[in-house]
């Protein structure tokens, strides 16, 4: 075997893990209720399946450009403007196969070994691992539930140091639902701009699903001066339930966009040309069902918040949107000595979660809601049992 140091210095991502192993014991005959990826069970909408189709019987089979079509990249500029509020030309969008793809080319094009970019943790599994590989330092900046998971102005102005590079946001915020508003945006962004060298990623793949009842708030549209260094992700794997289309789309200043696809160029070449398609009727098509949607995730949220804190040993914050809860097990870690024998113990009662471990926090699990609400009753009852 002849590994490079860049890949050994990562680990795979525990959330692929355990919903792989959720899968392999499913088919082996065991009843398993998977609450482990992050992936909305509702089918995709039906005008997006038709562009599919219509995109196979056209003939669109072929390469498209590297960063995607002019298509899709107007479509994407039209959902930053109408969504996020960020104006951007098409110039300063970018199409990558899936958002993570999109992170990992900004990360590879810019950071240098010993770079530094702080991570409010708890984290996405692969924000870490994906610094790691291209030579970069993980700064932890650490939240906790009694502050809903989110850190303020002066936590952040205290982790920057020489070596920072980046800073990644992520609202709402994987693995917690932590939404960040306006205004503690605004000092943050006061923040950034006394640090002209720091880049930053704001995560907005999740934007749609937001409880709050304000108006998803981002960096890039109100600090406006911050633009030409803010990266804003977002796509339709979330918001339009295409996981499996694999696209996700970028906004940021022009030099960042073009190196992200040289890159691009030399690793996967054009995303999928029929998911494309479909992501350009998921983005100028009708928009109305969101909001049933998230009124259907709110509902799942209030049903698992309730029956998690109903429970002895654990506890929940209420997330303020995504469709994920941060449990807090820590009077569990006496009896099972840490969050990870604690979820193969669930995964042993038949739920599958994913350990807090696994997203630089500990003592406790990640559940994802995004599932029927008779498979959310029957799991939550399951993890009574199991920690009774």
């Amino acid at each position: 075997m002849h590994i490079s140091a860049a890949l050994s210095r990562i680990a795979p991502s525990q959330t692929t893990a355990m919903t792989d192993r959720a899968t392999q014991l499913r088919e082996a005959g065991r009843d398993i209720i998977s609450l482990s990826v992050g992936e909305p069970d509702f089918a995709t909408p039906p005008h997006v399946l038709d562009a599919a189709k219509a995109a196979l019987d056209g003939g669109d089979t072929k390469y498209t450009p590297v960063g995607g079509t002019s298509r899709l990249k107007q479509a994407a500029a039209l959902h930053f403007a109408r969504d996020l509020g960020i104006e951007v030309p098409t110039s300063q969008v970018t199409v990558s196969a899936g958002g993570k793809q999109a992170i990992f080319h900004a990360m590879l094009a810019t950071m240098s070994e010993g770079d530094e970019a702080i991570v409010p943790a708890p984290w996405w599994v692969s924000y870490p691992e994906i610094i790691r590989f291209a030579g970069g330092k993980v700064v932890p900046l650490h939240t906790h539930a009694k502050d809903n998971f989110r850190f303020t102005a002066a936590d952040l102005e205290a982790q920057i140091g020489p070596r920072t590079q980046w800073l990644l946001l992520n609202s709402p915020g994987n693995p917690t639902g932590a939404c960040y508003p306006a205004e503690m945006l605004l000092g943050i962004g006061e923040v950034l701009r006394h640090h002209p060298r720091i880049l930053i990623l704001s995560d907005d793949i999740y934007a749609p699903i937001n409880y709050t009842g304000a108006r998803h708030a981002t960096l890039a549209n109100l600090c406006p001066d911050l633009a030409d260094r803010i990266l804003t992700i977002s796509g339709v794997s979330k918001s339009h339930a295409m996981t499996g289309f694999r696209i996700g789309v970028a906004a940021g200043p022009e030099w960042l966009i073009k190196a992200m696809e040289r890159l691009q160029s030399h690793s996967s070449g054009n995303p999928c040309s029929i998911s494309q398609a479909a992501a350009v009727a998921a983005f100028e098509g009708p928009q109305e069902f969101l909001a049933e949607w998230c009124e259907r995730f709110r509902a799942r949220r209030d049903l698992v918040v309730g029956a998690i804190n109903a429970i002895p040993g654990l506890s929940t914050p209420t997330p303020d949107g995504a469709f994920y809860c941060m449990v807090d097990a820590a009077p569990l870690m006496e009896r099972f000595g840490d969050d990870a024998r604690l979820a193969l113990h669930l995964l042993d009662h038949g739920v599958a979660i994913v350990p807090a471990s696994a997203f630089g926090h500990r003592d406790g699990f990640r559940i994802s809601f995004a599932a029927d609400e008779a498979k959310l009753v029957e799991a939550c009852k399951r993890i009574a049992e199991a920690v009774a």
